[in-house]
């Protein structure tokens, strides 16, 4: 049994996100991600109106009779979660954690995704894989999906974005709809990454906190790996420290976005305390652009 509190957050994330998908998402979604494809169903006889491009030659002189090879598209899809659940998304300065922000990312998606009776799963890891919801569809499902994301209690502390990955391939042999959320403070995963995309439509959403790009308050302040438990105590009036920090950060931010470009694998850049349903219809629409040319 679930506590008042956290049926209430569910009950909220559901509405807004709704909300989200009837309105600013409706339609785009179906419009970006159109199933595997063309699938071969039957070959038959020719009937007045058929497309003539469609003869099958080697059946029809076989038989003698004109036959045709029939085709239906496969618009039902897997979309899977591979979300990270790691220390660091414990973090937050904007009122929301950046667990929480990636458990509202699940919901404006699942939504969209169960509204063209598509299937969506969820694998949370952090040093390893945690926990695993097979893909299923309607209301019910999509909810214990934001149900287990939310009252998630990490038993690894760690993040290992590359044992993840190896989970996925595991997993599914079929292509699927991938959206690897995390902070991505993480490295040597990149190369698997590389691989699991031309395999599976992946797509990676960054969700970070702006005190993870710039200093935001100043003095002595104390900062604290949430992950290692390691700490470090720093200046952050010192001008030499906020630039050094600063550009760290976006030097890392700048690597890994390059390292998305020559994967060839899209890129959702969340950021804690600004509109999030705004940059996924922006994702939306400009992937729908580039589908067009």
């Amino acid at each position: 049994m679930i506590s008042r509190e956290l049926a209430a957050q569910i009950r909220r994330i559901q509405i807004r996100s709704r909300k989200a998908v009837n309105t600013v998402l409706a339609g785009e979604y179906t419009s970006v991600f159109r199933g595997r494809g063309i699938e071969f169903e039957e070959v038959r006889e020719y009937q007045p109106g058929d497309d003539i491009r469609s003869i099958d030659w080697n059946v029809t002189a076989r038989t003698g009779t004109l036959h045709i090879k029939r085709y239906v598209e496969e618009r039902e899809m897997i979309v899977i979660f591979l979300l990270d659940m790691s220390a660091s998304g414990a973090f937050g300065t904007t009122g929301k954690t950046k667990n929480e922000i990636a458990a509202e990312m699940c919901a404006l998606i699942a939504f969209s995704a169960i509204r063209n009776n598509d299937n969506v799963g969820l694998i949370a890891f952090t040093g390893q894989v945690e926990r695993y919801v097979p893909p299923g569809k309607g209301t019910r499902h999509v909810l214990r999906l934001i149900e287990e994301i939310l009252e998630f209690e990490p038993r690894n502390r760690s993040t290992s974005i590359a044992s993840a990955l190896d989970f996925l391939g595991k997993v599914f042999s079929k292509r699927a709809v991938v959206f690897l959320i995390s902070d991505f403070l993480d490295t040597g995963y990149e190369h698997k990454m590389k691989i699991m995309a031309r395999k599976h439509d992946l797509i990676a959403v960054q969700v970070r906190d702006p005190a993870e790009l710039e200093l935001i308050t100043r003095g002595l302040i104390t900062f604290k790996d949430m992950e290692s438990g390691h700490t470090l105590e720093v200046d952050a009036s010192s001008p030499v420290v906020r630039r050094f920090v600063r550009e760290q950060s976006q030097n890392r931010l700048e690597q890994f976005r390059k390292s998305c470009t020559a994967a060839g694998i899209d890129l959702i850049d969340i950021e804690a305390g600004k509109d999030h349903v705004e940059r996924i219809a922006a994702f939306f629409s400009s992937r729908e652009r580039r589908l067009r040319v």
